[in-house]
């Protein structure tokens, strides 16, 4: 529970700092225009939403997570619920990784490897 509430602080900051592609069109734009280094998804994000992201992490070693709701992901960046954010910050990405557990191409669900 507190890695995860951490995650969405630290996500708040990302925000803040202008360092974050926030909902499913910006982040594949982040990741078209190769500046995603995190991607991060709700776990209630839908199947049809996460797909249009998952087709562009396939070629790429982008880490990945699933941390939290569409709503505590959205509140964490101030705005509505979201299904994905990506973190287009080198250091800032690199901490959450660090937080997370995660290795590059390897999935995490909500907080914890799998």
């Amino acid at each position: 529970m507190r890695l995860m509430r951490d995650s969405l602080a630290l996500l708040g900051m990302a925000r803040r700092a202008g360092a974050l592609a926030s909902g499913t069109g910006s982040t594949k734009r982040a990741l078209k225009e190769g500046r995603a280094r995190l991607v991060l998804f709700a776990q209630d994000a839908s199947e049809t939403q996460r797909d249009k992201v998952m087709k562009l992490l396939r070629h790429g070693r982008t880490p990945r997570a699933t941390l939290g709701t569409r709503e505590a992901l959205g509140s964490a960046v101030g705005s509505a619920p979201v299904s994905a954010v990506a973190v287009t910050d080198k250091q800032l990405a690199k901490e959450l990784v660090a937080r997370l557990g995660l290795e590059p191409g390897r999935p995490v669900e909500n907080g914890t490897r799998r």
